[in-house]
């Protein structure tokens, strides 16, 4: 009986499975991961075409946000990454992608019992594809960011052969676990104290993400103003990063609150029964505009204040959800609603989620959502303020993180019997992202030549 890799994820013995794993080799070898095959393409015209359904008049911003540095660029070139990995040959061991695994998307979130967890925070591009892609798109980072930091090519190639044996390590270990053992297992934060010792940076970072929480931000994101009923609280403007009216989002802000009770219903309907419950003891005080990330700038995002008994709050973020970058690539999303594409991605990548993670679309705005809280527990380490161990600590860290993700969303015996136990998937892994770090050089120095030629018009934010 001739076994494919699609019918044995999760099934048969272990040994099976991992001889399926080996047999994928044959039809794509480890080393061909090492190639870096973009073809002929126009990285900027990659990059316009990701532009689609985001609002026009930030698009100076994105791109004034990409052209600070080539880690910047990466950042939100997810969609050109995908172009160039879908060229080569396509690993059939799949896994549910984050989609964008670069180093800045791995941070604290709190779980629902409020241990603080470790890992991919970031799923907007999440879609099921080959294993190796997320694996190919960390290992670039980390050599961008080396170069960023000015680190030797010594140091760098430290950095990503830690973060590969790492990886590799922890798969195999995985492959042996029991099945309920692998979906149940955590990395807390105190993983990243133990890890080569903890920087005085991963301490403070750990502590200040213990203490946030919707009560904690009261103090800097809410005012009180005078309300129908007395005092009553409100969003604090926090120009660029969180206002109610400004230019374009005005129009955008005025459309979402047309319809935003259906807007709540459909997302109350998302939630699991008992969370509706706990969703309806709060009361909507405020919407604002929040401005996300660089990959994401340009998509619609909104946070909400609630309250229960007048005071107790609730911040939740309300971010568009567009298709995934991978989708012309791997096929579309199981999912009608990218949302739900996002939050199924989520829960099966990360040990544990947000209690109030679901998704809506908003009619008003011809737009899909997926909802989440704000900033609950929620941190990331500043990369560059990094020393060279600090970066090869946090590879450490990462790999830990990214082995137990595809651990729990796909079957870690046919990854680990693909890998196998030498050196030539680390070995290909680094040649790929070494070579993807200088294509990355080249496509930041492609916006730049066209920013300089006016071809493009960016907004340099001020530094906060």
């Amino acid at each position: 009986m001739k076994h494919t890799t699609d019918h044995l994820i999760g099934r048969g013995p272990l040994q099976v499975r991992m001889d399926a794993g080996r047999a994928a080799r044959k039809q794509v070898p480890r080393s061909s991961l090492a190639q870096h095959l973009p073809g002929k393409r126009d990285p900027l015209a990659l990059l316009r075409e990701s532009d689609r359904g985001r609002v026009q008049e930030l698009l100076p911003v994105r791109y004034g946000r990409m052209l600070a540095s080539p880690f910047a660029f990466y950042r939100g070139a997810a969609a050109i990454m995908a172009h160039d990995l879908a060229q080569g040959l396509r690993c059939p061991v799949t896994v549910q992608l984050c989609g964008d695994a670069h180093l800045s998307n791995f941070g604290l979130f709190a779980s629902p019992e409020r241990r603080l967890l470790f890992g991919l925070n970031d799923f907007d591009e999440t879609l099921p594809g080959p294993f190796d892609w997320d694996v190919r798109r960390l290992a670039a980072s980390f050599v961008i960011a080396g170069r960023e930091l000015q680190l030797a090519r010594s140091a760098q190639e430290r950095v990503v052969r830690t973060l590969l044996d790492t990886y590799h390590a922890r798969m195999l270990e995985f492959a042996q676990m029991d099945t309920l053992e692998v979906w149940y297992y955590q990395d807390t934060a105190e993983l990243l104290l133990t890890l080569g010792g903890a920087s005085k940076q991963e301490k403070q970072v750990i502590e200040k993400a213990r203490r946030k929480n919707s009560r904690a931000l009261v103090d800097d994101a809410v005012e009180w103003v005078d309300g129908a009923s007395g005092r009553e609280m409100r969003i604090k403007d926090a120009p660029p990063w969180v206002y109610h009216d400004a230019g374009a989002t005005q129009r955008e802000i005025s459309r979402f609150e047309s319809s935003i009770q259906i807007f709540f219903e459909d997302y109350r309907a998302s939630l699991p029964e008992d969370r509706r419950e706990l969703f309806d003891r709060y009361e909507l005080m405020d919407v604002a505009v929040k401005v996300p990330g660089v990959g994401s700038v340009g998509r619609r995002c909104f946070i909400a204040l609630f309250a229960a008994d007048g005071h107790h709050p609730l911040f939740l973020q309300f971010k568009e959800a567009a298709d995934s970058v991978l989708e012309p690539w791997l096929g579309q999303s199981p999912y009608e609603h990218d949302g739900q594409r996002i939050v199924v991605g989520q829960r099966l990548c990360q040990a544990a989620s947000d209690i109030f993670l679901g998704w809506a679309s908003s009619k008003a705005l011809g737009a899909e959502f997926y909802v989440r809280q704000l900033r609950d527990m929620k941190a990331s380490l500043d990369v560059t303020q990094f020393s060279a161990d600090d970066l090869a600590d946090y590879a450490q860290a990462c790999g830990y993180a990214l082995a137990r993700s595809q651990a729990k969303a796909g079957d870690p015996a046919l990854i680990a019997g693909y890998i196998g136990k030498g050196d030539a998937f680390d070995a290909a892994i680094t040649r790929h992202a070494f070579a993807y770090a200088d294509q990355n050089e080249a496509d930041h120095a492609a916006l730049a030549a066209a920013v300089k030629a006016g071809k493009l018009s960016v907004i340099i934010e001020a530094e906060d």
